[in-house]
């Protein structure tokens, strides 16, 4: 789910969910199980068939399991991705609030919802949220709630507010990739090529190299006037990521 040219809500709020046991090479359900445990299964299922993009399949498994059980907050959560996936926004939007309705006490849950509410341009609604699960006790990686509001705010335009919940990731986690990453991409967006090469050599200093962190080193180091370096970053995405989006997008001359 795209929000922007790069920033994005990062998959392990996204897809909380598939942390169950992936169940993808199991088709049937297995009759010995109780209603409810079936269905969490189904929907294990249903979710990774939405990883594959086998969308009709993981729609079939995921009404499945909302028929066994559709009281289940796990069930009408992957029922929900599973429907926005397919571009049902009303039907993922009942079944996403009522997963947060029955795991109101859930900050994992609430996380997902949040996400949703950003995703459907319910930005205010969703960063107040992000703001009470970032505050919980119970919630273990407040971190990622402050990469994904930041993603939030960010894409409606609050920069301000999107680089202090980036920054207050990092003071958590100060090796976390993906604030690394969304930090760069808006240090870039507004010209700060000093700090936004900062975090992009930090970020390569403490974690493997991906293909958006070479692309923004190269674009930064095109900003900063330094052709031989983003010439080195053009090289490492060459070849480190081949068949990337981004050595595509190099072989045929673009940047963003």
């Amino acid at each position: 789910m795209k929000m922007g040219n790069s920033t994005k809500l990062i998959p392990l709020a996204l897809l909380w969910g598939l942390a169950l046991a992936g169940c993808a090479g199991n088709q049937q359900r297995p009759n010995s199980q109780a209603p409810d445990a079936a269905a969490v299964t189904n929907a294990q299922i249903a979710l990774e068939y939405m990883k594959l993009d086998k969308l009709a399949t993981a729609r079939e498994f995921a009404e499945r399991a909302l028929s066994q059980d559709p009281g289940n907050s796990t069930v009408e959560v992957a029922a929900g991705l599973v429907y926005e996936r397919l571009g049902e926004v009303a039907k993922a939007q009942h079944a996403l609030a009522a997963a947060a309705h029955i795991g109101k006490n859930d900050p994992n849950i609430q996380n997902i919802y949040a996400g949703f509410l950003c995703r459907t341009h319910k930005a205010a609604e969703g960063e107040k949220l992000f703001l009470k699960i970032v505050h919980d006790p119970l919630y273990q990686t407040p971190e990622v709630a402050y990469v994904n509001m930041g993603v939030c705010v960010r894409d409606a335009g609050n920069n301000i507010s999107a680089e202090r919940y980036f920054r207050q990731a990092l003071t958590i986690r100060p090796k976390m990739p993906e604030a690394m990453l969304q930090l760069g991409e808006l240090l870039l967006e507004r010209g700060d090529t000093t700090e936004a090469r900062q975090t992009v050599q930090l970020y390569l200093a403490v974690n493997e190299a991906t293909p958006d962190i070479l692309w923004l080193g190269l674009r930064t180091e095109r900003k900063a006037g330094d052709d031989i370096t983003a010439a080195s970053y053009a090289q490492r995405l060459k070849q480190e990521f081949p068949t990337s989006e981004q050595a595509r997008m190099l072989q045929s001359g673009l940047t963003r």
